[in-house]
């Protein structure tokens, strides 16, 4: 089942969510690594466990500034907003042909389903947002 966060990760791919992490904990330094490459932050594997957003439980990034500000609102996920596609989640949009790009477009497919599948936001926004609201840049 497809679990869509705040600003349109998917929580059910992700390698830190916690149905993931009790079936799979050697993930976790996977992961870190995969961050790291990608995104270019490390989070140390025992860190590594996460709820998902739209759960109370406990998130794996607490300054994270969309959550609060779409649960504020009382929306579903970003792209429903009328400031989409604000500053705050303007920092959090992910898509392939820019990590690519950062990685002279060497991915191979298991990192694209590991590490930027769940994370690629904009194109599942945009598939969501009102008709007025596609594209944006």
């Amino acid at each position: 089942m497809e679990v869509i966060s705040r600003c349109g990760f998917r929580c059910d791919l992700c390698l830190a969510y916690a149905p993931n992490i009790i079936a799979h904990p050697e993930n976790r330094r996977v992961l870190s690594d995969g961050w790291f490459k990608y995104f270019g932050f490390r989070i140390e594997p025992e860190n590594i466990y996460c709820e998902g957003c739209l759960s109370k439980g406990a998130t794996l990034d607490n300054a994270c500034p969309v959550r609060p500000c779409v649960v504020e609102r009382e929306l579903e996920n970003c792209a429903i907003c009328d400031q989409y596609a604000c500053e705050k989640l303007a920092e959090r949009l992910v898509t392939y042909k820019e990590l690519a790009q950062k990685v002279q477009g060497n991915v191979p497919e298991e990192d694209y389903l590991l590490f930027i599948k769940p994370y690629e936001n904009r194109m599942r926004l945009e598939a969501c947002a009102p008709g007025d609201q596609k594209n944006l840049p």
